[in-house]
């Protein structure tokens, strides 16, 4: 007879081992799997965009830039993630809102310095603008993963 408790149903759903048991080093897989689906969507996103007539010499639109930004924007959020789910009375709530309100404020310089930047076009700005949906999208997915909430 299985009994279901919050991790061990939690830990089913997602496919893996209860997170209380997933090892260090199965969390750090997890996160670095995220860097790598985030970058690999992004440089897809950025040749599309170059594709449609964005301009090549658009630096945020380049490899160096866009895959450093990645792995920066992940750490930073996982970062904000980890504090959030020890420290939150309700961590899953708090973030439902925190997510999304953090997302918003990370196209403020999409729209505000993008623009001004050699090689700016509307179609390398909704690129970038896309680049940051899709890192959230897939960060949280990871994070869910490897640091789930209550």
């Amino acid at each position: 007879m299985t009994i279901n408790t919050p991790a061990t149903s939690n830990a089913a759903a997602a496919g893996g081992a209860p997170a209380a048991r997933r090892s260090g080093l199965a969390r750090t897989g997890i996160i670095a799997a995220t860097v790598v689906a985030a970058s690999a969507v992004n440089a897809v996103i950025a040749q599309i965009a170059l594709a449609a007539g964005a301009d090549a010499t658009f630096t945020p639109l380049t490899p160096d830039a866009y895959v450093f930004l990645t792995v920066i924007g992940v750490l930073l959020a996982l970062a904000g993630w980890a504090v959030v789910r020890r420290t939150a009375a309700r961590p899953a709530r708090l973030l439902r809102v925190l997510v999304p309100v953090v997302l918003l404020v990370s196209f403020v310089p999409d729209l505000t310095t993008a623009p001004n930047m050699a090689g700016s076009t509307t179609g390398g700005v909704i690129a970038l603008a896309l680049m940051h949906i899709t890192t959230a999208v897939i960060a949280v997915a990871g994070f869910r993963r490897a640091l789930p909430v209550r």
